[in-house]
């Protein structure tokens, strides 16, 4: 029995590829993480086997599970009904397709689900579930001293407010859905590329992007025009990065897929871990023409990557819509609340409980003033009859808090919601905003989060090109004697030595120096 203890990543990228065997003899191997940190044996993969024997995907020695999971997710090259045919449960007894397509969807409603949605998320606040009480309340006739539905026009004018934002701010999502998911790309059909959109991509499809285009779906580079098959992609959409990595396709993809009946006839089996939100990790096989070769992250080109530096490369769609990386990441759409509706919903909490101690004070002062008078004022026993000082001041708390409600005006809310939504009009219209280089305006994506701009507590950077441009601009410079540069530019100050001058310059130059301003 042999026990091998080595980091995740290694152990993977080894297990798939075949590359270690279990020695003669019983061995244990730690990473240098684990030499380290003797805390991170636990996190470290334990894998089992016996001696001299192969390991199997699914178990080690005897029938013992591995730490990781077995590779489940398989991906056929060109053979869409083969991925169309499995299924899997998502809810109770109801299944959807276990490969999905590649269109996304980051709205929150549709036509249907729009409105009791909206008002779920909406008595969520705490001020609109305090005006439903309080028009509960008015439905009493006994307590009540105004018709409820008095109250209750306000209130649909606030909610209606409220909704038409929301749903300004959604109809914005499903334009940009469209526009992603209605992008142009190559896509192989049969025996040659067609222009599609991105929505039609499947898994199992093979798609050619040329330069500066944007990856539709995470993809396993097959080869590219460049030497080697390099590809190299920028990741500003993914984790900011302005720099250039490169990617590599597999040595026998690049010297065999080299036409685009080459590329039809590909029918490799691409074996890797399900999807999941691990940017930086890729562990799989591929199998083509009887032989296995190993997968890793530098072989996957993730969706939102941008394509530079290389004319032309093809690529395998491995995950698509959803089950890509960065969508995994993205989860689910949650309400957003400012600091400023946080303060107003405790703040409301406040006044309701001030409301109610209030309210048990007066009743309580009524319950012992209406005792009092009925002995001095014998005629008002009639009117009190059928009731005893108790019951009449347990009235009379409801009645004083209906009284005293006011004191959250409503009028208040639906003054914030118009401020809300004309000053991301405001936002919109803003020219000094507006960055002319790139002809892009300033847009309000929310017109709920407008009283969260600015308020910044905290900077975590750690470079200076976080917060800046990082934008060299050309000036001037001085080889051989010859000043090079825009005449209008000047430099700071007079060039040391002697020799001869131009007309833009400050003074002398002194030839053969170099001189970088």
């Amino acid at each position: 029995m042999v026990s091998l203890r080595l980091g995740s990543e290694r152990a993977q990228q080894s297990y798939v590829s075949g590359s270690f065997w279990p020695p003669a003899c019983s061995v244990t191997q730690l990473s240098p993480r684990t030499r380290l940190y003797p805390s991170c044996t636990l996190a470290a993969l334990q894998v089992q086997m016996h001696c001299g024997k192969p390991h199997s995907p699914s178990s080690g020695a005897g029938g013992y599970p591995l730490a990781f999971p077995a590779f489940t997710w398989e991906v056929r090259a060109n053979d869409r009904n083969y991925h169309m045919q499995f299924k899997k449960k998502f809810a109770f007894c109801l299944s959807k397709k276990k490969y999905a397509g590649n269109a996304i969807k980051t709205a929150k409603y549709n036509i249907f689900t729009f409105l009791p949605l909206n008002l779920y998320e909406q008595f969520h606040r705490t001020a609109n579930v305090y005006f439903i009480f309080v028009i509960l309340l008015q439905t009493f006739p006994e307590i009540s001293t105004l018709p409820w539905y008095t109250l209750l026009f306000p209130l649909s004018c606030l909610l209606t407010i409220r909704g038409l934002r929301d749903l300004i701010d959604d109809i914005g999502r499903h334009q940009s859905d469209k526009t992603i998911n209605s992008r142009p790309c190559e896509i192989l059909s049969g025996k040659s590329f067609r222009w599609q959109k991105w929505h039609n991509i499947c898994v199992g499809d093979i798609v050619r992007l040329r330069k500066e285009s944007i990856v539709p779906a995470d993809m396993l580079l097959l080869c590219s025009s460049e030497p080697s098959s390099l590809c190299y992609v920028e990741t500003a959409d993914i984790d900011g990065e302005t720099n250039l990595k490169f990617r590599q396709a597999l040595l026998v993809t690049h010297q065999e897929l080299v036409s685009e009946e080459s590329m039809a006839a590909f029918d490799g089996t691409v074996t890797c871990e399900e999807p999941n939100s691990r940017m930086h990790s890729f562990t799989g096989t591929l199998e083509w023409r009887g032989e296995t070769y190993s997968l890793d992250s530098e072989r996957i080109l993730l969706r939102g990557c941008r394509l530079r530096n290389t004319d032309v490369c093809y690529g395998l769609v491995i995950y698509a819509g959803f089950d890509s990386k960065i969508m995994r990441n993205c989860g689910k759409i949650k309400r957003k609340k400012t600091k400023l509706d946080c303060m107003m919903d405790r703040l409301v909490i406040i006044i309701f409980l001030v409301l109610l101690v209030t309210s048990l004070c007066l009743a309580v002062a009524s319950g012992f003033w209406a005792r009092m008078f009925q002995e001095k004022h014998s005629y008002l026993s009639a009117l009190y009859k059928n009731t005893t000082p108790a019951q009449q001041a347990f009235f009379n708390f409801w009645g004083f808090t209906i009284l005293l409600s006011i004191i959250i005006p409503m009028s208040m809310y639906i003054t914030f919601e118009f401020i809300y939504l004309v000053n991301s009009f405001f936002i919109n219209w803003d020219l000094e905003m507006y960055y002319a280089a790139k002809d892009i305006p300033a847009k309000a994506r929310s017109t709920s989060l407008n009283d969260q701009l600015g308020q910044i507590e905290y900077i975590f950077s750690d470079k200076t090109g976080t917060l800046t441009q990082n934008i060299m601009s050309f000036k001037k410079c001085c080889i051989n004697g010859t000043i090079y540069g825009k005449p209008g530019v000047r430099s700071p100050a007079k060039w040391p030595g002697q020799g001869r001058a131009e007309p833009w310059g400050d003074g002398p130059v002194k030839p053969m120096d170099f001189h970088f301003l």
